[in-house]
């Protein structure tokens, strides 16, 4: 599913292999993490399109979630935000989260997608402090200014 066979529209072009890279091409049908850990390898510019691609397509969070969280790295602020992206997609599906990927989110401004569904999906338990702060404040705050609702 997905699978292209480079980005060119010739045969003499030389676009990386799988994945339409370059045009963005079957990147919607990636499900293999070494596709996307290529990806990286090469610098390619829609790296985090692949990466939320691969948190929609993949069955397995264990192997998904080292991607994700190669993205959440990222020094390119728009594939960390794919990277944020692709968490909550995990979270949403699979339920689940690693320590990694928990290190790299609290970098990431406060009430972005991830923090919201990794509140609503996994178990609380499994959280860290600095997630129950910020979510267990944000329902105090909407309590207080809607007081008898």
């Amino acid at each position: 599913m997905g699978r292209g066979t480079g980005a060119g529209g010739s045969e003499g072009d030389a676009g990386p292999p799988g994945p339409g890279w370059w045009g963005g091409v079957d990147l919607n049908g990636v499900e293999r993490p070494e596709q996307v850990l290529a990806a990286f390898e090469r610098g390619e510019g829609r790296v985090g399109v692949a990466v939320i691609a691969l948190a929609l397509n993949h069955a397995d969070p264990a192997a998904v979630l080292p991607v994700v969280a190669r993205a959440l790295d990222s020094a390119d602020p728009e594939v960390r935000r794919q990277g944020v992206v692709a968490l909550a997609h995990v979270a949403r599906l699979h339920r689940t989260v690693d320590r990694r990927c928990l290190e790299l989110l609290r970098r990431c401004p406060r009430g972005n997608e991830a923090g919201d569904d990794l509140w609503s999906f996994v178990p609380h338990r499994e959280l860290p402090l600095w997630l129950w702060r910020h979510h267990l404040r944000e329902r105090l705050v909407e309590r207080l200014r809607r007081p008898f609702d």
